[in-house]
């Protein structure tokens, strides 16, 4: 099982990062948002804003478009497991590095958010 921080459901993060990379291979997942915010500290008087924000990376987003991969990617988040919904953003590695720029949630959550895939333990 995979540790990504304490507070957080990590044994259903890992499935869900794992019923995405089984459609699409991952090359970043990252998870922000007001529940990480908490696990990293932050206080209780604050504006919250989403709940949880998960950024995925797929060259195999290509194609498909985006409206309809979010609609999948999202319908796999399992809100009842987790606690509440997640605002999911499904971007191709150039799409992603594009949104760095000029989606605000986006730069924070690549800066300040936790890598899932770098907690996966290794498949050797």
């Amino acid at each position: 099982m995979m540790v990504v921080a304490e507070g957080l459901n990590d044994r259903e993060l890992e499935r869900y990062v794992q019923r995405i990379d089984d459609r699409w291979p991952l090359e970043r997942a990252l998870l922000g948002g007001a529940r990480v915010d908490d696990v990293h500290g932050a206080g209780p008087q604050r504006e919250r804003g989403a709940e949880y924000v998960v950024i995925l990376v797929s060259e195999g987003f290509g194609g498909v478009p985006w409206l309809e991969r979010v609609y999948q990617a999202g319908s796999l988040w399992d809100a009842a497991e987790m606690g509440d919904l997640a605002d999911v953003h499904c971007y191709t590695p150039r799409e992603f590095e594009r949104k760095l720029a000029t989606l605000p949630v986006v730069g924070r959550v690549a800066a300040e958010g936790l890598d899932l895939l770098a907690a996966r333990p290794s498949s050797a």
